[in-house]
């Protein structure tokens, strides 16, 4: 009677957050893809062209990283609630970890603001003049005159479009602002402590993808293919690649919600553990059958 009693306060807790989670991890993926569409206009050809272009966007910088901080943070949502269903289905999930869950896209949201502050402060004194280039114009010039006798032609077509320069003045001039650009951003007084932060979270992402996927395929909850799916795109967050990892959370808003064709796996209506058949043992149920 007390498994059963256990059981219906976790289907009614699930039930009641079932729809503000996919709405919240909906909101997250929408989030995501309008800051990334804001900073499309600051791009370029080399550090010193970005930096130029991210001074003349600054706005779209700070308001960007702030919807990509609000989207981190609604990350929460969805990776505790699949991973207290997963937990409340098998005591082998180690409730501690919880902690490194909720961390992670706290984490990767405090990075997002810090980047910009780095950023935004790496531009204006790039822009101002106040940083200074580690390349000194002959080694730039010894690293143009390489370049030219690799492929002369594309030298060429890259750098002869100087207004009464030569090529090689516009290649040496756009080496030595590269690389004060490049020590603009290192320099920066934040940018340290914003790399630390996404470091850590793209960690625990990883991680938590990783584990939360895995008991919730054993479990059940999810199907193979999404779980593995799920652990997969866990490692492209720690390579980088953090923006795939929305195809999943897509998928699980639409599966919380109940909105997948088909509906959600028998687990979430038994509100215990119902483990995937193997292949043995389908193959095993057919042949009964």
């Amino acid at each position: 009677m007390e498994a059963l009693a256990g059981r219906g306060e976790v289907l009614a807790r699930e039930r009641r957050w079932a729809l503000p989670v996919a709405l919240m991890t909906l909101a997250a993926v929408a989030l995501l893809v309008v800051s990334a569409i804001l900073v499309r206009s600051v791009h370029g050809d080399g550090e010193a062209e970005i930096l130029r272009a991210a001074h003349e966007h600054s706005s779209a910088v700070t308001l960007s990283s702030i919807l990509q901080a609000v989207a981190f943070a609604l990350l929460v949502a969805p990776l505790v609630y699949l991973f207290n269903a997963a937990q409340a289905r098998s005591t082998k999930v180690r409730p501690q970890l919880i902690g490194l869950v909720i961390a992670a896209p706290l984490f990767l949201a405090v990075a997002s603001v810090l980047n910009a502050v780095a950023t935004n402060d790496a531009a204006s004194d790039f822009i101002a003049g106040r940083a200074t280039a580690t390349l000194t114009a002959k080694e730039a010039t010894n690293e143009c005159n390489s370049d030219r006798r690799d492929d002369s032609k594309a030298f060429e077509e890259e750098f002869g479009g100087g207004k009464g320069r030569g090529p090689l003045h516009s290649c040496v001039t756009k080496k030595v602002a590269d690389d004060a650009a490049a020590n603009a951003v290192s320099d920066a007084p934040l940018r340290g402590l914003a790399t630390g932060f996404g470091l850590g979270g793209r960690l625990g992402l990883a991680f938590a993808l990783l584990y939360t996927c895995l008991w919730a395929m054993r479990t059940g909850l999810l199907t193979r293919f999404w779980g593995s799916l799920g652990m997969a795109l866990g490692v492209a967050a720690l390579l980088l690649l953090i923006q795939f990892t929305m195809v999943w959370f897509l998928y699980f808003a639409l599966l919380a919600a109940g909105w997948i064709p088909g509906g959600r796996p028998p687990a979430w209506a038994a509100g215990k553990a119902i483990p995937w058949p193997t292949p043995g043992e389908k193959a095993a149920a057919e042949l009964e059958g």
